[in-house]
């Protein structure tokens, strides 16, 4: 038995063994992480945000998804968690020097690495490629290397000046641990402030309730009070005639 043309077929052209697995290239998969927006997978433009849970996104396609979230994106669950636009930070970055974009291999004909990264730390000068460990602060936007923040230890931002505390770091790109105790600190948060505003509006009903009962109103200006009613009927109608007075422009 041969094929077209008396060549003989080889067994593994006959037998299917099982498929190769294909490896995905870490390297590639975490510098990714660092150049394309986490929902269009667009490369990373300014101005760039990130969440709490430390994904970085280009802002107009975050508040594309805000204003219609019924679209069908491939990335909608990168996104989930974000309500509205103050669950979004725009971070103030800082430029490498040494990226040249896409001006540097624009004919195809030179190395491109794929580690150099777009931004850099502004204390150490890391750059900001997914190697080292990188943070940014919900209070200003500012982002740094966590070896800059550890080695310098302060509670004022090193670049705009503005006071931060330790809750406020939030880690970029993080590993999974790392994404699960921020999303577990962002569902605390999120819970202690509608406990807040909850108690802000039973406050605000029981306060309406029992001007409601008393029955209670507080005169205008220049109206007689309870003490004009006491002192009898003259007095209050008189007060009011003043009131009237003043108020009506056609009096003047």
């Amino acid at each position: 038995m041969g094929c077209d043309g008396g060549t003989i077929p080889k067994r593994h052209e006959l037998v299917k063994g099982p498929k190769k697995i294909e490896k995905v290239d870490k390297n590639a998969e975490l510098a990714a992480k660092w150049k394309y927006c986490a929902l269009s997978q667009e490369k990373l433009r300014r101005p760039i945000v990130s969440c709490e849970l430390g994904r970085l996104y280009n802002k107009d396609a975050v508040i594309e998804y805000l204003l219609d979230k019924s679209a069908e994106r491939p990335n909608a669950e990168a996104v989930a968690h974000i309500r509205g636009i103050k669950d979004i930070k725009e971070l103030n970055l800082t430029d490498n020097p040494e990226w040249e974009g896409e001006r540097r291999n624009a004919k195809g004909d030179r190395y491109e690495d794929i580690h150099c990264g777009m931004f850099i730390c502004p204390v150490v000068g890391l750059e900001m490629n997914g190697k080292h460990r990188f943070c940014y602060l919900q209070t200003c936007g500012c982002v740094f290397s966590d070896r800059a923040l550890k080695e310098v230890k302060t509670e004022i931002c090193h670049k705009c000046g503005d006071p931060f505390k330790d809750e406020d770091i939030v880690v970029l790109n993080g590993n999974k641990e790392e994404v699960d105790k921020l999303r577990e600190k962002m569902e605390e948060k999120r819970a202690k402030a509608k406990t807040k505003k909850s108690k802000k509006s039973k406050a605000t009903e029981t306060v309406s309730t029992s001007e409601s009962k008393d029955g209670t109103v507080s005169p205008p200006n220049g109206v007689a009070g309870t003490s004009s009613q006491q002192n009898g009927g003259d007095s209050s109608q008189s007060g009011l005639t003043t009131y009237i007075f003043n108020q009506c422009p056609y009096f003047h």
